[in-house]
């Protein structure tokens, strides 16, 4: 690890020096937790495609791609155009506009359970109003979720994120919200039978049909098809993550690929095309509790307010433009299942070929690498990274030595765009391949 780290800082001068300033006006030097990586991160100054370029001249193959959120890749030409015209007219106007009704129309034509949308800014937004729809539609106030199951930082949802999945995830949260938020292990169809029966106060179950942070755990179809059973038999919500996995496993997201349909979904990332944005949809019944117009119980509605910017024209413009893109080049999507599927397999190959165990999770462009303590582990949770799998060897070393190979992944992996070819996987596989007899000796 001694010398990775002097190989990165001999190769990111100009980015220390941004770090240091960085320091005297934001905590711990960055504006999102996970951006900081020891010793201290590299800052980009553009992208194309499938790779960034740093301060320093580095370039480097993307596989974090804007927190998966460029599905076409960096400044995609038809992504650029749609955002170079709305320029012209205008960036925000705080009131109704067709872009979002256009937007709203696509979301509701390609997502199965959408039949009605509101947009806000982020992901966290959106299961925080997805959760808060549950709860005004039942009556009910427990939200039962999956342990590493990461919703943003929703303080409604913020439970059982990280290992040990009883410990408090952050300071400020009151006890009593907590309370109402219960965890199961992810993919156990008998704990999750058990938690969902168990509880009589059951407002929504929710749950990412890939695990995103936990992991890139693949839900088990008879898992979710089980969720959806028992939260249908005692008349709670079945609530998809989907701002992940939203227009990324297909055009109608993980409910299309796994063949069920929750109640409520949220989105984000992909759609809005690079820029900020979330969206909370489902079925008329329970999103006609929104409606300003006082569509709920004796008048009264669930309050989504969605924010200053929620729907703004830039934003929707680029997200019409991606969606558009994709319809159009639907077929893209069996090519990055391929590439994702060579990425799974080779890699453990390439890595067991240089004496070091690993295993490789993922669905279709999705992909994380893990490095298991002993034989036999196969991970179908994210209690089973937590557990069993040199964790800080992917967060940190992995991590820091693929950098200085000019390829970037974040949690062990990431996902690809449309911009991402053969060429790159085969990058990556050599890139692990001269990486491997370090991580060996770290694993001594």
């Amino acid at each position: 690890m001694e010398e990775g780290q002097r190989e990165y800082l001999s190769r990111t001068s100009g980015s220390g020096e941004l770090y240091e300033r960085a320091l005297k006006v934001m905590p711990g030097g960055v504006s999102h937790g996970i951006r900081y990586f020891r010793p201290y991160p590299f800052y980009i100054t553009s992208g194309k495609g499938a790779r960034m370029r740093d301060v320093d001249g580095n370039e480097l193959l993307d596989f974090w791609i804007g927190h998966f959120a460029l599905m076409l890749g960096h400044n995609h030409p038809t992504v650029l155009r749609a955002m170079r015209d709305q320029l012209e007219l205008g960036v925000h106007w705080g009131v109704a506009h067709e872009g979002e009704v256009k937007l709203a129309e696509a979301v509701a034509r390609l997502v199965p359970c959408a039949e009605y949308v509101r947009f806000c800014n982020t992901g966290a937004e959106a299961t925080m109003y997805a959760a808060r729809l549950a709860r005004g539609h039942t009556g009910r106030s427990t939200i039962l979720k999956a342990e590493g199951g990461w919703h943003g930082f929703c303080t409604d949802l913020l439970v059982a994120v990280h290992g040990p999945y009883d410990r408090p995830e952050s300071l400020g949260i009151l006890p009593q919200v907590q309370e109402k938020v219960k965890a199961f292990p992810f993919n156990d169809v008998g704990a999750a039978t058990k938690a969902i029966r168990r509880e009589r106060d059951l407002a929504a179950v929710i749950v990412e049909p890939v695990l995103g942070a936990g992991g890139a755990v693949p839900a088990d179809g008879e898992f979710l098809e089980a969720l959806r059973e028992e939260t249908e038999a005692r008349e709670a919500l079945l609530i998809f993550d989907e701002i992940i996995t939203g227009f990324r496993l297909g055009l109608g997201g993980g409910q299309e690929y796994f063949g069920v349909t929750p109640d409520l979904v949220a989105l984000g990332k992909i759609l809005g095309g690079g820029l900020p944005i979330g969206a909370v949809a489902g079925s008329e019944e329970v999103m006609e509790l929104s409606n300003p117009l006082g569509g709920g119980r004796d008048g009264q509605r669930v309050s989504i307010g969605g924010g200053t910017f929620s729907a703004n024209p830039l934003t929707t413009s680029a997200g019409l433009a991606t969606l558009r893109y994709l319809e159009a080049h639907a077929d893209e999507y069996k090519r990055l299942g391929v590439l994702g599927n060579e990425i799974r397999s080779a890699i453990p190959q390439v890595f067991a070929d240089g004496g070091v165990h690993a295993a490789c999770t993922g669905a279709e462009s999705i992909f994380q690498v893990h490095f298991p303590r002993g034989e036999g582990l196969e991970v179908k949770s994210a209690r089973d990274i937590y557990e069993g799998t040199h964790y800080r060897l992917r967060e940190e070393e992995y991590k820091l030595l693929l950098v200085n190979q000019g390829v970037f992944t974040m949690h062990g992996g990431g996902a690809l765009s449309l911009a991402h070819t053969r060429e790159d996987v085969l990058h990556l596989r050599n890139a692990v391949a001269n990486i491997a007899p370090a991580l060996r000796e770290s694993m001594r």
